[in-house]
């Protein structure tokens, strides 16, 4: 049924094809980096800031590393960074959130204030704190990010299981005493699902956008490794000299998050004929 109803949402908006593609094109350039024998964190001080030319697709960069290899390690980072955060985050917003509506009382008063107490703290503000605080690494950037943007995500699945609680079925099964885990797993998480979906995808490419972020200030991966932030983060000072090094993991960037933004509309989309035909 569900593939039936996402072919039907690609053939409506076929645009949608469109950042399928882009997203195949980078996962499968991302995770095929190690198959090029070029390494990328060998140095050639005589072609330092080379253009891209047939010997390097991409040029060098200041140190004379092939910048194509580079970008496709960096790749393999930020993607990585974005797909594990979003599994930390989908977990720990759902845990909360489903704990939080089915529960109430004060229950849901407790975690909706911790909830509002880390919302209200700066989120670039925190998250660049405790990044400090913490050994500066690929891990230490999963658990800042993964950890302390699962807010919204909560606030969300909460509001449906508020609504889901209600139907005739969850009374009936709470009435008959059935376990409250087992009404949660069995009858209200299949209906948070499709919203989950979407906030998913999404969290993606939000988890891609912070950790370029932090990267770009210097607080992310560390030097030899790269990711597209800190590739930006790098091309900063030869921006006159090769604009072209700004502007690939730029734009790379700006692809993936499209790409993810529009893969959560097309599930969406794809959830909402289920209700339609349903």
């Amino acid at each position: 049924m569900f593939m039936r109803k996402l072919k039907r949402a690609l053939y409506l908006r076929p645009a949608y094809w469109i950042a399928i593609v882009i997203l195949a094109a980078l996962i499968v350039l991302s995770v095929s980096a190690p198959l090029f024998s070029i390494d990328p964190n060998a140095t050639d001080v005589t072609n330092m800031m080379q253009p891209p030319s047939g010997a390097h697709w991409f040029g060098t960069d200041e140190l004379g590393r092939d910048y194509f290899i580079r970008v496709l390690y960096g790749g393999r980072v930020s993607l990585y960074v974005g797909v594990i955060s979003m599994l930390a985050t989908t977990l720990i917003g759902l845990i909360i959130g489903l704990i939080s509506g089915y529960f109430g009382g004060w229950v849901d008063t407790l975690l909706m204030r911790l909830v509002d107490i880390l919302s209200s703290i700066p989120w670039l503000v925190l998250v660049i704190v405790l990044s400090v605080f913490m050994k500066p690494g690929l891990t230490t950037i999963i658990i800042v990010i993964g950890g302390f943007s699962w807010m919204s995500l909560a606030r969300l699945v909460r509001a449906e299981t508020l609504a889901l609680k209600e139907r005739d079925y969850v009374v009936y099964a709470q009435f008959i005493g059935i376990n409250p885990v087992k009404i949660m797993i069995q009858h209200i998480l299949p209906g948070v699902v499709p919203t989950m979906l979407v906030a998913s995808t999404a969290s993606i490419a939000g988890a891609i956008m912070t950790e370029s972020s932090l990267s770009f200030l210097g607080v992310g991966l560390q030097p030899p490794h790269a990711s597209w932030g800190s590739l930006l983060q790098n091309a900063q000072s030869s921006l006159q000299r090769a604009p072209h090094m700004a502007l690939i993991p730029g734009l790379l960037i700006m692809l993936t998050v499209y790409g993810f933004n529009q893969l959560g509309h097309l599930l969406r989309d794809t959830y909402e004929m289920e209700d339609l035909h349903e």
